[in-house]
């Protein structure tokens, strides 16, 4: 079975993040998109969405490493949920690495074009709702 377009999309969106490539990252988000950039705090639309991602990545000296993991895509409508796990690698700040997993939740919407683009971003997925923030 051929892997979901969504995936190859996920996976390069990562490899932009590690890289520090923003403008690619960019590309596959909407216009009108949301990123939760930890909870409580949710950057709208490309130009915040961009200015959040510089800012996470400064905040982890630009070692910040993602991958994913297991990966669900549920079509409906011209909108797909995304429930994967998100594996992120950091510096700990004492010359080790941590590394975590995160069952995040993203929503992506296929355009006219037949492109689909990231509407909704949340690393975090349903752990918002417990305040997890790992």
């Amino acid at each position: 079975m051929q892997p979901h377009p969504i995936r190859q999309i996920i996976e390069s969106c990562d490899k932009a993040i590690s890289a520090k490539d923003f403008d690619s990252l960019m590309e596959y988000y909407a216009d009108d998109a949301a990123l939760v950039v930890k909870p409580g705090m949710i950057a709208k639309g490309k130009d915040n969405i961009r200015k959040a991602f510089i800012a996470i990545s400064d905040y982890f000296q630009g070692n910040l490493v993602v991958e994913q993991g297991e990966m669900q895509v549920i079509e409906g409508s011209g909108n797909a949920l995304v429930i994967m796990e998100t594996v992120l690698r950091f510096p700990d700040g004492k010359g080790g690495k941590v590394e975590t997993t995160r069952r995040a939740t993203y929503v992506f919407r296929q355009e006219s074009d037949g492109r689909w683009l990231c509407t909704v971003d949340n690393s975090y997925g349903t752990s918002l709702l417990d305040g997890d923030t790992a």
